[in-house]
């Protein structure tokens, strides 16, 4: 787990290093334990290093292989690299290192940008080829590890974070008109390839992109999951498939048990956290430390579930570590957590997940979380009202539950400059609900919700704010062959029992009967999903200050009517309308001051 970044130029001239430098170091969060920079004719590689697996220098990128012609800097972690390094070796491949990373380099080597199909883990790399100058990139197939680009002239940037780009200069920060749209239509969420920025693009999931020497370029989708029916498991009952994906999830914990330090768990006291616990420790895992938070009460709501987490921790012996952050921890935190964003994220949990995150890197570098079986098992409650809808009406239907406004709603809210005479979020839902690969309505919608919006918001908060203090989050949910197995899942078995009804029932022989039937539960931060206080006052002042007025997003009596009344106001999932509008203010205006501010050096 690092952060990547450089520069490839393709009319002859030496890339800016000094840039690349930069975007190395703005990225010293995601990799505290050392850096390094590469130049090699037109191109140039910049790295930071969180030591995981091969803990010695050996292991330290960028990583060149002069016999072999490659360079490469690689962020993620690749849990069947041992396999892959006997299978290598078996082959003639001999090794410098005990590092993943060397693995991806001879992998790469021997089967060129078909090697994505050999790794399992999470990745994003790049890969210069010294001999011929083309320029690899690639990202796993659940998009677990961010890749953002800047394309400008002759140049081609790519970092780990758009902070670092920005870092690096030259770069369009116009607003893109269709993020907006998906920005505050769909959920929050921003599919790729677009960011906030005209002038910054994401590479998509499952995707390897090849750029030769003269700037041309090739993008490959290697994977995609299927929602249908699967020819050999049509005659499994629910016992059978919940044995089945116990037995998936097993192997997938365990793989994420690979390193040269200890891994703990984000223990919250849900079925999912709780699982990769009792799955652990059925495996024999020694001493595991876990992990939970908690927040002051607030405005009725709890701000704890350590009742579920103490259980959990007692039933299964985990080393437990209960972390209260008192409520005046909260609002200081709010800058540093947007600051931390590579995309702006309005979920309150991205503050309990910084802290956490903040406090948990004190002790451990590497955590399992229990993110993404909601998404791929049917755990929300916007997938029942879509069970017997036909497949056709599914987008209406989902749109419906999922999208905070309408187009029209959109367009009110915003000013001319931003609005769009067209809606592009409901047309990117139809296209992806309507291709072929996925059977019902709900296949539809879970497809959509695993592959674009699991990425762009529950993964990529997991991310950011992990590595904003150097913590690597893994998430066997997210484990491609789970989810391959999961998506042939008769959408009727994962809806029932209140959602993830498969995964309950088969948890019922390893997890106390109380953390199954317990309500749903979210990271609660009340401190501050109710506006008032120090935050309101934080909201006001970022929607009232110079920038966003010189920017003119929203109708200023639009903006004024929710300042009235903060709380009145709420999406179609119930967040409060103010504070979405805020913090994409809010992120914008922390963008501003990282590309302008000096590089220390």
């Amino acid at each position: 787990m690092c952060g990547i970044c450089g520069e490839i130029t393709f009319n002859g001239d030496r890339p800016d290093v000094s840039a690349v430098v930069a975007m190395t170091e703005s990225m010293a969060p995601r990799g505290p334990d050392g850096e390094g920079v590469y130049l090699h004719r037109h191109a140039a590689l910049g790295h930071r290093r969180l030591e995981i697996i091969d803990l010695t220098a050996r292991g330290a990128q960028p990583m060149v292989d002069t016999a072999l012609g490659l360079s490469l800097v690689f962020n993620g972690c690749i849990y069947n690299y041992k396999e892959l390094r006997e299978e290598l070796s078996e082959a003639g491949y001999s090794f410098f290192s005990t590092a993943d990373s060397e693995v991806i380099l001879k992998a790469f080597h021997r089967w060129g940008p078909d090697c994505v199909g050999h790794l399992i883990g999470m990745f994003a790399f790049a890969i210069v080829n010294t001999d011929t100058g083309e320029l690899t990139l690639a990202r796993d197939r659940l998009g677990i590890k961010p890749l953002y680009l800047s394309e400008s002239g002759a140049r081609l940037r790519f970092a780990s974070s758009i902070p670092a780009l920005l870092c690096a200069g030259g770069v369009d920060t116009s607003i893109d008109r269709t993020a907006l749209h998906h920005y505050l239509t769909f959920h929050s969420v921003v599919p790729a390839p677009h960011t906030m920025y005209e002038g910054i693009k994401k590479l998509p999931p499952a995707t390897v992109r090849t750029i030769a020497p003269d700037g041309t370029s090739t993008e490959k989708r290697y994977w995609e999951p299927v929602f249908e029916p699967h020819p050999d498991r049509v005659g499994w009952d629910e016992a059978r498939w919940g044995s089945e994906l116990i037995d998936s999830l097993r192997v997938a914990v365990r793989r994420r048990m690979v390193a040269d330090v200890p891994v703990g768990v984000l223990l919250s006291g849900g079925i999912d956290s709780s699982l990769v616990v009792a799955l652990l420790a059925e495996q024999g895992q020694q001493d595991l430390a876990t992990f939970s938070i908690g927040f002051d009460s607030a405005a009725g709501e709890a701000g704890d579930e350590y009742e579920y987490s103490d259980l959990i921790a007692k039933t299964f012996g985990s080393r437990h570590h209960k972390i209260h952050i008192d409520t005046d921890r909260l609002l200081p935190a709010i800058p540093g957590t947007v600051a931390a964003m590579s995309e702006p994220m309005v979920s309150h949990d991205c503050v309990a997940f910084y802290l956490l995150s903040q406090e948990v890197s004190k002790s451990i570098k590497v955590v399992q979380s229990g993110q993404g079986a909601d998404e791929i098992l049917g755990g929300y409650d916007w997938y029942p009202p879509l069970e017997h809808i036909p497949r056709d009406n599914v987008t209406k239907a989902y749109a419906s539950v999922f999208f905070d406004r309408s187009h029209d709603e959109l367009n009110a809210l915003l000013r001319p400059a931003y609005r769009l005479d067209h809606d592009p979020s409901w047309q990117f839902a139809f296209d992806h609900q309507h291709a072929p690969g996925a059977r019902s309505a709900v296949d539809a919608a879970l497809r959509l919700d695993t592959t674009v919006m699991l990425v762009d918001d529950p993964v990529k908060r997991v991310d950011t704010m992990t590595m904003a203090w150097g913590l690597e989050g893994r998430v066997p949910f997210l484990d491609h062959e789970f989810v391959e197995l999961a998506a042939t899942c008769p959408p009727e078995l994962k809806l029932a029992h209140g959602g993830k009804g498969v995964l309950k029932q088969a948890s019922r022989a390893l997890l106390p009967a109380e953390v199954i039937d317990r309500t749903k539960g979210y990271f609660p931060v009340p401190g501050i999903r109710h506006l008032d206080g120090g935050v309101l006052e934080l909201v006001t002042d970022t929607l009232r200050a110079r920038s966003a007025q010189d920017r003119g997003l929203y109708d200023d009596a639009v903006v004024a009517a929710l300042l009235a009344a903060p709380n009145e106001t709420r999406t179609t999932l119930g967040s409060n309308s103010l504070w979405q509008l805020a913090m994409l203010e809010m992120w914008l205006q922390a963008m501003e001051t990282a590309g302008a501010a000096p590089v220390a050096r």
